[in-house]
């Protein structure tokens, strides 16, 4: 019999380090940057921690001004202590904090990044239960009964207290896997603690989410569905829970995309599922095909309460989770909200995608997703570059037919109008277009994540397409030209008065009904010779009859 050739034996043994942030170093990498706020009083998470940090959200603090919270000793309304911190806001409480999740720098283009991760995705790579930082702790079977061994034990938050009737996991990250193809599906779906081994799963079936296809088919099996729920850990797994891909994409490889390495996972301890090997905690069970059970009320990222309607449940048959866990609690409901940054910072790049290179409209710049109360959802801008008309029709029902449960109402705006700036929008929207020509209204549309109305038989919607880029030319924006407005600004900066946040457009530009004569005219006058001007005028007099041949000057009929 041949030797075994030891080098190998070493190598086969060996096992991947990891090549990413997870949740720890992300933390480290706030603290660093003086993103993260350490609470260290007890804070009661049923009814202080969301309250507390949605005030950055509703409070007027400006996004870059958002931080990361760490309540290292939660407590519930009872008193109770839990051994595991809470974190809240920490994925993507602003973009910054974003950017550092996917340990990318601020030079990083995020939409070539997404981009790439779906191209070229990294296939995971297994490593062994015994050195999966996730199992470390773990608790199964009988044990979960017990007092702080099942999910009594992770201090779940309150999202919404005086609206919500339970602690719902909003970091709820369920893995599961087509029983056909074994391709993992990764999604954020709200669930809801109902016992020490209950708990609630809302799998959103109006948005043709992956786990619902998974639970149709193992249905028709007549079996129980496998799942993992996964509540939070690497914060590349959670931005990608949060998109909707395609379905048949492997979504630890996009995460693996994301992060230009692969994602290491482990088997699950009791159920035929790959679990994130680096992450914090991991609910293992089986989701019921049978049987569906009343759950909700809770606060909507649509920005109203989803009423109690019945939905599938987990039976847990074991909790695992790294001997130094934290718990990462994601705010949501009324946008802008932590939730709405993940969602944005993806579905952008992801509809620009599918714009220009899709469906070919090459002049489309950018597509902006409105966030603040709209949760993204329900406004989208679509910015282009010296569009032809077929173009911009194309592009915005290319929009429609992408997301018809989210692009309700679509606006094409030209490059010069910030996508961002709503008021400039509503600008061009007001001189750019006459809406009998330029807006159509298109019926056959899917609600999609709305709130619930009196009329709950009706699934259907529509949507509204408003072209609002030039048509003809336009005198030119009535604000100083760039070069003046730089001049007054670097004025300002010497005289010490407040930083300044330019707002576009904060400088005129042409916008194409203007000359060389005119151009000569505006130069004469920042000289200090615009009596030039007065002197060529003077010779360009004519009699009034012949500018208004049978008007007086006051607009009246002469006699």
């Amino acid at each position: 019999m041949a030797k075994r050739n030891p080098r190998i034996a070493s190598a086969a043994r060996k096992i991947p380090e990891r090549a990413y942030p997870d949740l720890h170093e992300h933390l480290r990498r706030l603290d660093d940057a003086g993103l993260l706020i350490r609470v260290d009083r007890p804070v009661d998470k049923d009814q202080d921690m969301h309250p507390l940090v949605r005030w950055q959200f509703r409070g007027g603090i400006k996004e870059r001004d958002r931080k990361a919270f760490l309540f290292e000793q939660p407590v519930d309304a009872k008193g109770k202590r839990y051994d595991i911190p809470v974190a809240i806001g920490v994925l993507a409480a602003n973009r910054r904090i974003y950017r550092i999740g996917l340990g990318c720098d601020e030079d990083t283009d995020i939409n070539a990044l997404w981009a790439d991760a779906k191209t070229n995705p990294v296939e995971p790579v297994e490593i062994p239960s015994a050195h999966a930082p996730v199992h470390e702790v773990v608790f199964s079977g009988a044990q979960i009964k017990n007092r702080g061994r099942g999910m009594d034990g992770i201090p779940v938050p309150i999202s919404t207290p005086g609206w919500d009737n339970a602690p719902y996991v909003s970091a709820a990250h369920f893995v599961s896997r087509d029983p056909d193809s074994g391709v993992h599906n990764i999604g954020t779906y709200r669930a809801m603690i109902k016992a020490r081994d209950r708990v609630g799963c809302n799998p959103s079936i109006e948005l043709g989410q992956g786990i619902y296809r998974h639970w149709l088919k193992y249905r028709e099996r007549g079996e129980k569905m496998p799942v993992a729920l996964c509540i939070g850990g690497v914060p590349a797994i959670s931005y990608v829970a949060a998109q909707k891909l395609a379905y048949d994409l492997d979504e630890f490889s996009v995460a693996g995309g994301l992060v230009k390495a692969p994602i290491r996972t482990t088997q699950a301890r009791t159920v035929p599922v790959m679990v994130p090997a680096d992450a914090e905690i991991i609910v293992e069970g089986f989701v019921s095909t049978e049987w569906l059970e009343p759950e909700a009320p809770f606060g909507e990222s649509h920005g109203h309460v989803n009423p109690k309607e019945y939905n599938p449940f987990m039976e847990v048959t074991c909790i695992t989770r790294r001997r130094d866990a934290v718990l990462c609690s994601i705010i949501s409901q009324v946008t802008p909200s932590e939730s709405s940054v993940i969602k944005k910072m993806a579905y952008e790049p992801i509809y620009l995608e599918h714009l220009r290179d899709g469906i070919g409209v090459k002049s489309v710049v950018r597509v902006m997703l409105h966030e603040p109360l709209t949760a993204t959802q329900k406004l989208t801008v679509i910015q282009m570059r010296k569009p032809s008309p077929a173009e911009v029709w194309r592009a915005l029902m290319g929009a429609v037919a992408f997301r018809p449960s989210m692009s309700k109402i679509v606006i094409a705006v030209d490059e010069d109008i910030d996508p961002d700036n709503l008021d400039a929008v509503f600008w061009a929207m007001g001189y750019r277009s006459k809406p009998h020509r330029d807006v159509q209204i298109m019926h056959g549309m899917d609600v999609g994540h709305a709130p619930r109305h009196d009329a709950r038989g009706s699934a259907e919607d529509s949507c509204l397409l408003w072209d609002a880029t030039l048509k003809d030319k336009l005198p030119p924006i009535s604000l100083p030209t760039r070069e003046y407005m730089e001049r007054g600004r670097k004025l300002w900066e010497e005289l010490g008065l407040p930083e300044l946040e330019p707002q576009s457009p904060w400088f005129g530009y042409s916008l194409g009904d203007w000359n060389a004569e005119l151009e000569q005219e505006a130069a004469l006058a920042t000289r200090g010779e615009f009596w030039k001007t007065g002197t060529k005028i003077a010779r360009q007099r004519r009699r009034t009859s012949e500018i208004l041949p049978n008007t007086s000057f006051y607009g009246e009929d002469e006699d």
